[in-house]
């Protein structure tokens, strides 16, 4: 039962990129109730274990059914391109009390049991209350969970941002549709995105565009649904997660690029299979950001690299002579 987005002649102006650490506390805190999201991130999960066990998330969970609606305004649309896990808490906290009442109910419903449950009732009765604690459970699983790798995250997502922008404007609305997710479904004829996600849902966009999120702990889901007066908003899984966690190991270097570039360099080569930054770039293989920054230099005066500035970083990625290098197919998508 897929969602269909209906674009009006000016959403297709309107479409935007941003990044959401809040959402992406909410979606870790998912993955800790959900196996099969799990695939990718048990690294990760290995590592928190013992602060997530700390974390009273019975609440959250409570709020995330198997199918159906979760409370809008504790993920809402980002506030804007880059927001501050800061500045969208505070935004939850102001929640009116109505609302998320409202918001609690239609969520609750989608679990049988769950209104009835001592928290249920709790949340029904108090909403204000509930906001607050809400708010601060996300507060302590953003610190715990997330915060400590948030540059890797953000990284990864302002790449997939990066090389996606460039997809729309090299090749239009279709084409970067088309590519986001293979449940994305762009039909030309009648200006209408379909996507597969859980449940029925037709929305026109009426000339507020769309905000597209990248999101690691997405994956592998598409999320979408936001029912008025929320910004129309789709989340998507990043590009690159599937080595997220996995730390380069010495092999992944071919023997002889190393002894032609030298070790190290031939290493901060081979391990940008997605763009990244200097910062990224140091934390995965274990070097000093300024070591990094010098051998990516080297790279880019040599022809191998071209980089960027997105945002607050400069992106570098392989030319086609780098991919050859490494052994990576020259057709991949960042060649083109």
């Amino acid at each position: 039962m897929p969602y269909h987005l209906h674009f009006g002649e000016a959403d297709p102006l309107r479409i935007r990129f941003a990044l959401s650490p809040l959402w992406e506390t909410h979606s870790a805190v998912r993955v800790l109730a959900r196996p099969l999201q799990q695939g990718y991130h048990l690294p990760w999960l290995r590592r928190i274990r013992g602060a997530a066990e700390g974390l009273e998330l019975g609440p959250l969970h409570l709020l995330m059914p198997q199918r159906g609606h979760s409370p809008d305004f504790l993920y809402p649309p980002p506030l804007g391109p880059a927001a501050s896990f800061e500045e969208e808490i505070a935004a939850v906290r102001e929640t009116d009390p109505a609302l998320a009442r409202a918001d609690f109910a239609r969520a609750l419903a989608e679990t049988p049991g769950a209104a009835a449950s001592d928290e249920g009732r709790r949340m029904l009765a108090d909403p204000a209350g509930a906001v607050e604690r809400l708010a601060d459970l996300l507060q302590a699983a953003w610190e715990a969970l997330v915060a400590p790798d948030w540059p890797r995250l953000r990284a990864l997502l302002e790449a997939d941002v990066a090389y996606h922008s460039r997809r729309l404007a090299e090749g239009g609305l279709e084409r970067l549709l088309g590519e986001l997710h293979p449940g994305f479904d762009w039909a030309s004829d009648t200006a209408t995105l379909t996507v597969a996600y859980r449940g029925e849902h037709i929305r026109a966009l009426d000339g507020q565009g769309l905000v597209l999120v990248p999101s690691v702990f997405t994956w592998p889901d598409v999320v979408s649904g936001f029912d008025p007066p929320w910004q129309p908003t789709v989340a998507y899984p990043a590009r690159g997660i599937g080595g997220l966690w996995t730390e380069p190991a010495g092999d992944r270097t071919p023997e002889a690029l190393a002894r032609l570039l030298g070790r190290a360099r031939a290493d901060v080569l081979c391990a940008l299979d997605e763009p990244a930054g200097t910062t990224a770039l140091a934390h995965r293989l274990g070097l000093a950001p300024s070591s990094v920054s010098a051998h990516l230099s080297v790279l880019r005066d040599a022809g191998l690299l071209t980089s960027r500035r997105y945002g607050h970083q400069v992106l570098y990625e392989r030319t086609p002579i780098g991919m050859a290098l490494t052994g990576s197919p020259v057709s991949h998508p960042l060649a083109d």
